[in-house]
């Protein structure tokens, strides 16, 4: 169980593709000005990284064909993920809000690139694998080699929580590569999201949409029949249909480690 007194609010996800022919400079931009500059020096962010999905791992994606979160759906090749602590995320979405007006006024926003799906969301609740996991609040700072985004339209009259109650169920990945699957909702476009000085992407989803995140030990592809497993799995409970799954590399921080395999 947690035992964690810094409690999760809400997280920023940004899924993003840097131009053909500026995948190096983009990714130097974002982990060596961005990433700090624009989302972890504010107030009450507390966690951040980073992850990548090469053209290996892009090919393995699940889609409905409705592009709703991915648009094709090999779109989106960085993710970028940050936690906020909970009662904090006004004051913090607030400062972002400024401070990229501020860095792409100030000539350090970066043009070559395209977000696919930008959204920030609120924290659900998180399952895990092990009696004694690694807690949510550290998953990002823990070392996994891999992750997987999981976005499911929940079947009509299905609730959060009954989604939420069917992924904790004992066994669901009892033994796999998933030491923890964290649960989200998004947060309508607001005067802050709706007002950055960029396209976002696709939309948020509807009441009916949850994202989540498996945190994977081992490589992503070698973990990806446990993934793909639960996706079938929701599919064939009716508690939904999952119009969106992808895994992702950690990237190596100080390098261009996968820059040149995305496409």
């Amino acid at each position: 169980m947690e035992d964690c007194p810094i409690e999760i609010g809400s997280m920023l996800l940004t899924l993003v593709d840097p131009n053909r022919g500026s995948e190096i400079a983009y990714n130097r931009w974002y982990e060596r000005d961005h990433f700090y500059a624009g989302c972890m020096v504010g107030p009450w962010l507390f966690s951040g990284s980073r992850w990548v999905a090469t053209r290996e791992l892009k090919d393995l994606r699940i889609s409905d064909g409705r592009g709703e979160v991915a648009n094709p759906v090999d779109a989106g090749s960085y993710v970028a993920i940050y936690w906020v602590q909970a009662g904090k995320g006004e004051e913090h979405w607030k400062w972002a809000g400024e401070q990229v007006h501020w860095l792409y006024s100030n000539g350090r926003g970066f043009l070559e690139r395209t977000h696919v799906h930008t959204v920030l969301f609120d924290y659900l609740a998180t399952a895990y694998r092990d009696d004694d996991p690694v807690p949510i609040q550290l998953a990002l700072d823990h070392g996994y080699p891999g992750i997987a985004m999981i976005a499911t339209e929940r079947a009509s009259g299905v609730s959060q929580q009954e989604l939420l109650a069917w992924t904790a169920e004992s066994g669901r990945f009892e033994g796999g590569a998933i030491a923890s699957i964290s649960s989200w909702c998004s947060r309508p476009r607001d005067e802050i999201t709706g007002n950055a000085p960029m396209d976002l992407g696709t939309g948020t989803g509807g009441p009916e949409r949850t994202m989540q995140l498996a945190f994977l030990e081992g490589r992503p592809r070698q973990a990806w029949d446990d993934v793909r497993y639960y996706a079938e799995a929701i599919d064939a409970s009716g508690m939904g249909h999952v119009c969106f799954a992808g895994p992702f590399h950690k990237t190596v921080v100080g390098t261009n480690t996968y820059a040149d395999q995305l496409w």
